[in-house]
């Protein structure tokens, strides 16, 4: 088995503006799924960078 080593990942602070309703959509699938709109966020970010089609 490998050992287990904790990483601390660097984060930072950022500002979005975004519209209205999108926000409103984020809300509702951060409520329903039972995890902060930050965290939706970073995991819809991470799932389209992965799925970039260049």
């Amino acid at each position: 088995m490998k050992e287990f080593k904790p990483l601390k990942q660097e984060k930072t602070i950022i500002s979005l503006r975004m519209d209205i309703e999108l926000l409103k959509k984020v809300d509702d699938i951060s409520v329903k799924t039972d995890i902060s709109r930050n965290e939706l966020l970073v995991q819809c970010i991470e799932y389209a960078l992965k799925n970039f089609k260049q």
